[in-house]
């Protein structure tokens, strides 16, 4: 499983930080972010580890812009 935040979604509310503080922080452009994207993407899309998964659905759950993209296969748009 792989997310991103959507930043021209996102209000930097940072519901996704509380909830999942191992995957979100907020940037220095006071939105959310993934902490640590996979090298060589544009999007910022990070490989979340199996023990995390539960707190980026409940995260993604819970945005209130829905700005956090869960991927649940390799294939992204």
């Amino acid at each position: 499983m792989k997310a991103r935040v959507k930043k021209d979604t996102c209000i930097g509310c940072g519901a996704c930080t509380v909830i999942a503080d191992k995957i979100f922080e907020i940037g220095d452009d006071r939105l959310a972010e993934v902490i640590n994207p996979d090298k060589d993407n544009e999007l910022k899309i990070g490989t979340i580890p199996e023990n995390e998964k539960e707190n980026v659905i409940d995260a993604s759950e819970s945005c209130p812009t829905g700005a956090i993209e869960v991927i649940e296969n390799e294939e992204h748009e």
